[in-house]
């Protein structure tokens, strides 16, 4: 019988551990974290789309008014409650009342870290004292006064990420005080049992949703050093239900749904951090490899309905004409990113870094904005002439996983370890840190995703030797250049998909990085060779205002394509009465669009 994930002997070296130093560091020697992330303050974005979607988001959720997002926190409470009722899934009869008021929290102490803005970090103060005053002698922490139906694990979470966002990324103290209060109040509505989600489960208790509760009740235990904390994080990890048969290799995604169990493996990777227990590993290692060959889209996307397909029969293929829902977009996304960030600090292996490269372009990117009303975008859609809408109700779960997912893009792009630095992503930025007490700053230019040039300028006072470890990415038709100063470096090392440059580096240096793009097809599955999504370096290309039955036409795909003079990443198609405009599905907007498309068949 494969062993448990802890054996008795193990839990009671880590609880004898744990009595003297109650935190993270002392439970886990034998993890070795090859990279480290960056801290929200440590890098910032400077221009190109990944800037400009950053920008208006934080607008959109600065604008969100206080007194609406606590209205139902203060009708619970028996307090005045100014302000207009939210709508949708958010008010106090709605699907999850309040259930985002701590995603909200998070993503504007995210935000608010980075970039430094007051009105962020009053905000957050000002969201965090008003749901305090909610509490009552009781602690309840819930918008619904039966909060049995409210799901009180999957709200209890994102009260928890708010409250230690708040604490950690905005200098909330009231925040740090606020943790225990909120657990404690939510214990007596909690299952004595972690749930797994499955097709048959209610839609309300005792149903409910633990999937990163763990993760975050892991995070809390590191704050306050309360080992309560950690004992009941370890109770709704799902260890029997779902880690242990991925440690083992079993495919047991499909008919699983999609969003709440990749989510779900950041609990597992935090638990290999805490507990040490590589079985955590070979968990959230397995499960992604199984996401990347048998369930993803073109896009990086996956989960048709929000549900994994039975691998190898031809599920996502059928996909495209049964469902417009193919994939859950800010939530999965956050999911995935949250997934192989994890991942590329284990292993510093940069097939993760290409996982999340294309997700981010060619999902969230990609979304609708909010329109500052509730209406969010939801699903992305490949079937036939689809279309970007909103979600059929206001405030979804979606509205939370975006500002978390946007902010978070300042973490995507650069690691560091003792070494030097990793860059994992190519979008114009900052980058700060400081090696051997020398302070460094990295200035990344480029047009990326249009282009293929990356320049980085490196400010110093003095000099230092470490060094630069830049993606090769898995599309790259040709190795990439590479340049000093202008002068061709020969001795770069390539190991784990990163060009490794060591040298001694100087302030003025200069760094240029040259990638090289083509057309590429992939096909929606490997029964169904035929039907192919186009890509061009990483961007996945949809048809814009396509004739209606483009999807049947047999294409010679990629070779008849044309570019477009002066439109980088735009392409044309000749057809006998039209010219087809085929362009990254992230700058599409209101047009309708196609994005899989019928291979000729090649000359006998």
């Amino acid at each position: 019988m494969h062993r448990l994930f802890l054996t008795r002997r193990k839990f009671l070296a880590l609880t004898a551990a744990s009595a003297v130093v109650p935190h993270l560091r002392a439970l886990t020697p034998q993890v070795h974290v090859r990279l480290r992330e960056f801290g929200y303050g440590d890098v910032r974005l400077t221009g190109g789309p990944l800037k400009a979607q950053y920008d208006r988001i934080f607008a959109s959720y600065l604008a969100l008014e206080n007194d609406r997002l606590l209205k139902v926190y203060r009708q619970r409470a028996g307090l005045p409650a100014p302000g207009d009722d939210m709508g949708g899934w958010y008010d106090a009869d709605g699907f999850v009342p309040g259930h985002s008021l701590g995603q909200y929290i998070s993503g504007l102490s995210r935000y608010a870290c980075t970039t430094g803005e007051p009105l962020a970090y009053a905000k957050v103060n000002q969201l965090v004292a008003g749901f305090a005053a909610t509490l009552g002698s009781d602690n309840h922490p819930f918008a619904s006064p039966v909060a049995s139906t409210t799901w009180p694990c999957y709200i209890l979470d994102k009260h928890e990420i708010g409250l230690l966002d708040a604490f950690q990324l905005a200098g909330v103290e009231q925040a740090k005080e606020l943790l225990p209060r909120v657990v404690r109040g939510a214990l007596p509505y909690l299952p004595d049992h972690t749930y797994d989600r499955g097709p048959q489960s209610p839609k309300k208790a005792p149903y409910d949703e633990t999937y990163i509760l763990s993760e975050n009740l892991f995070n809390v235990w590191e704050v306050t050093g309360d080992r309560s904390y950690f004992d009941l994080a370890k109770k709704y990890l799902l260890n029997t239900e779902y880690y242990l048969p991925l440690a083992q290799g079993k495919d047991i995604l499909p008919g699983k749904h999609a969003y709440s169990h990749v989510i779900s493996l950041s609990s597992a990777a935090k638990a290999y951090l805490v507990l040490g227990d590589p079985e955590y590993l070979e968990a959230i290692q397995n499960a992604w490899q199984m996401l990347e060959t048998s369930q993803r889209y073109a896009s990086g996307g996956w989960g048709p309905n929000e549900t994994f397909v039975k691998p190898h029969e031809g599920k996502l293929f059928e996909s495209l004409t049964t469902t417009q829902d193919h994939f859950e977009t800010p939530c999965g996304f956050y999911a995935q990113a949250k997934l192989t960030r994890y991942l590329l600090r284990f292993t510093a292996d940069g097939r993760y870094g290409d996982s999340l490269e294309r997700a981010l372009y060619n999902t969230i990117l990609g979304a609708r904005d909010p329109d500052g009303s509730g209406n969010y975008f939801y699903y992305s859609s490949y079937h036939p002439l689809a279309q970007k809408g909103y979600y059929q109700k206001k405030w979804p779960c979606c509205s939370g996983t975006l500002v978390q997912g946007v902010a978070d893009y300042v973490l995507d792009l650069y690691f560091h370890h003792p070494e030097g630095v990793f860059v994992n992503l190519f979008a114009p930025s900052q980058v700060r840190w400081s090696y051997g007490g020398i302070p460094v700053r990295i200035t990344q230019s480029t047009a990326f995703p249009f282009g293929e040039e990356v320049r980085l300028h490196l400010e110093m006072p003095g000099q230092a030797e470490f060094s630069i470890s830049l993606r090769v990415p898995f599309w790259a038709s040709r190795p990439p250049e590479l340049r000093v100063n202008g002068k061709s470096v020969q001795d770069a090392t390539l190991h784990n998909g990163f060009l490794h440059i060591r040298r001694k580096w100087k302030d003025g240096d200069t760094l240029d990085y040259t990638l090289s793009r083509t057309l590429r097809v992939e096909a929606i599955d490997d029964k169904h060779p035929e039907t192919v999504a186009l890509l061009y370096g990483p961007l996945m290309l949809a048809a814009a205002a396509p004739p209606a039955d483009l999807a049947e036409i047999p294409l010679d795909l990629p070779r008849s394509l044309r570019p477009l003079a002066g439109a980088d990443s735009v392409f044309l198609y000749a057809l006998p009465q039209t010219d087809v405009q085929l362009r990254p599905w992230f700058t599409l907007q209101d047009e309708r669009y196609t994005t899989y498309f019928r291979l000729q068949k090649a000359p006998a």
